[in-house]
């Protein structure tokens, strides 16, 4: 399975010598702590935060994860929407969400005496619009992935081989992101949305966002789920549902 890419991302890794690895339990992240868990040992740690924009099964899967691959794994949260400009829903929020977060990681680095703070920011991530990747360059924290040239379709291809559940996990971004920029965030439309989203997957679909543009919801899918809601059980099902979420 090695190729120049992989090696290059183990060396990397290698050279670090301790990590806190920022985890979600997305394919990303969940590739570079099983790549670090082989290389540092007990020299890593995996942090997941746990916020009102992160929806608890997210949270539940990535403990999972990390139990799989045997790693330490700690769990932090505080007052994400206390930050004015993530509330407020600037266009730069993910900056200033990233920035609060990270400082907390180097406190957890501070803590256990470890070297560096590394995410599962990927090469295709750097060609894309990231405001929080700016909060990453002025804070120190490692990107491996990205450093090592690794795209998205390559990490999910090693993570087939290396038999991790997560190769085929559907890509998920905060629930903060179905909001249009300007429109206050407050806890309650967070719920609303959070509900929402995990009423269609108990339906069984997974590719799923709700856009929250109120007084109307808009639904996102993938093309494969189209036909599961055009079923009229299922569609008569969602009307109801969101209508009695109130979006």
């Amino acid at each position: 399975m090695d190729d120049k890419k992989t090696g290059k991302l183990k060396k990397i890794i290698k050279e670090l010598g301790s990590l806190i690895i920022a985890f979600s339990g997305g394919v990303d992240s969940s590739y570079l702590l099983k790549i670090a868990k082989n290389e540092l040992g007990k020299n890593v740690i995996a942090v997941t935060a746990k916020f009102p924009s992160i929806p608890e099964s997210e949270i539940r899967y990535a403990r999972k994860i990390a139990g799989v691959l045997n790693c330490r794994h700690i769990i932090i949260g505080y007052n994400q929407l206390a930050i004015e400009e993530l509330r407020n829903n600037h266009p730069d929020r993910c900056y200033h969400c990233k920035k609060r977060l990270f400082k907390e990681l180097i406190s957890i680095k501070d803590k256990y005496g470890f070297n560096f703070i590394a995410d599962g920011t990927n090469y295709d991530d750097l060609n894309t619009y990231r405001p929080g990747i700016k909060a990453l360059g002025e804070l120190g924290i490692k990107s491996p992935l990205a450093d090592a040239g690794l795209t998205r379709k390559e990490i999910i291809k090693h993570s087939r081989l290396l038999k991790l559940p997560t190769w085929n996990k559907p890509s998920f971004s905060c629930l903060l992101s179905r909001f249009p920029y300007g429109e206050i965030i407050t806890g309650l439309k967070l719920k609303k949305v959070r509900e929402a989203e995990s009423f269609f997957h108990s339906l069984g679909l997974k590719h799923i966002r709700v856009r929250y543009h109120h007084p109307i919801a808009r639904i996102e899918t993938g093309k494969e789920e189209i036909p599961l809601m055009s079923d009229p059980r299922i569609r008569g099902k969602i009307i109801k549902k969101l209508k009695n979420t109130d979006l």
